[in-house]
This record gives C-alpha cells, structure tokens and sequence, in this order.
C-alpha cells in the first residue's frame, strides 16, 4: 500500500503518520530525512543534494525523486510506504506517477486531512509548552489547572515555538494553497483522494483514516 498524507501545516499529519505507521505496518518516508541519510551515506544522488544545500539552495525536484527512488528499493519498502511531504505540487506529482509507473507501483491512496483555515490559526498560534517536562498546552483549549504552574512537573517556566505566531501560520497556509492544494483535483481526477475531517479530535482523526484504509484492503 502506497500512501500520500495531505493537509496544510499543523494539520496534524505528523501524528497521524506515526500512528499509520504502528497500526498498518508501513514506512514511513519524509523527504528531509531521506536527504540527510542520502547526504551521510555518500550516494551518487546525495552527493548531488549536499552540493545545493552547501550553497544554500533548494535541492531541486529532479534529486528529491532521485532519492525516493533510491530508498523504496530498500527491503522495508516492500510491502508499501507514506510519504511525508512529497509531492507538494502537481508537477512533483506526475514525477513520483512516473516514478512508480516505471517500477509498477501506484499510489494506491491519498488522505486529505481537512481543516478550517481561522480555527487551524488559533490552534497553532495558542500552544505553548512546558521548557522543563514539554508538556503541551493552548491559551484557550489546555490551559494548566493552576496559572502559570506546569501539570506535570510544577514548573513555572513556558515556551513557546517561534513559528507559532498568527503572522506565519498564515502564511504558510497560504504558501499551502497555492503550491499543494492543487493536488487535491489532480489526485481526485485520479479517483484516489479521500477526505477527512481533519480538526476532529486525535484519536476521531485516527479512527477516520483506518477506515479510509481498511475499505482499501478489504
């Protein structure tokens, strides 16, 4: 089984990555991770990416698809993998379709993990987390049960990310919309993309996408 997770950031996809991962059995393949490891191991491709990461550039479309390549040959592939920022626009897209075509596979599904643009915003922009134990928490939704003292560990000392502000949630969210949302027609057009609701709770979430994927193995 072959699966590309979608949703803007802070949609939760990482989560619900790692629980796809657990309950189904599949690797999971985030295109930085396979840079770095690419880059450490010295391949032919890595060598290419670590010359435009020297130079601070945007390793180009042609090596990332390079490197999937490379890694879906590994054994732990085998059986079928989630792909984790990849593709993020349509012509990514017909790459990867290429990609696997070549090597008779296909992306079997797509989950869009759907969320409401203003309330993903306040999600994101009202977390913050304990600095001594990382315990999480939100201005409006989780807040400690006394003020300012940690639930965990009785610290008073929070943090907070510096992306999590309003200015640049928005604007990834937008960079979202224009680059990535675009695949959502391609991918239905394709009649693989399934929808979810993505601002449900964690574990509703979890529930929805096993179902997704359970219809698709039955």
């Amino acid at each position: 089984m072959i699966i590309v997770l979608l949703g803007p950031p802070g949609a939760g996809k990482g989560t619900q990555a790692s629980r796809i991962m657990q309950t189904h059995g599949l690797v999971q393949l985030s295109t930085g991770d396979m840079l770095r490891a690419a880059v450490s191991a010295g391949t032919e491709v890595g060598l290419k990416a670590k010359e435009f990461m020297a130079a601070g550039k945007l390793v180009t479309d042609e090596i990332v698809i390079g490197i999937i390549a490379d890694r879906i040959e590994e054994d732990d592939c085998k059986s079928g993998f989630l792909l984790d920022g990849f593709p993020r626009t349509v012509a990514q897209a017909e790459t990867l379709n290429k990609l696997l075509n070549d090597k008779n596979l296909t992306v079997d599904i797509v989950v869009e993990m759907k969320v409401d643009d203003e309330s993903l915003v306040d999600r994101i922009a009202g977390r913050y987390t304990c600095a001594q134990c990382n315990k999480g928490y939100h201005d409006t939704y989780l807040k400690p049960q006394v003020a300012d003292v940690c639930d965990g560990c009785g610290s008073a000392n929070f943090t907070r990310r510096s992306d999590d502000n309003r200015e640049t949630v928005i604007s990834r969210l937008a960079t979202y919309h224009t680059q990535t949302a675009p695949l959502l027609p391609f991918y239905k057009a394709q009649g693989v993309l399934r929808t979810i609701d993505g601002m449900a709770d964690i574990d509703d979430v979890t529930v929805q996408i096993n179902d997704v994927l359970s219809k698709l193995s039955a």
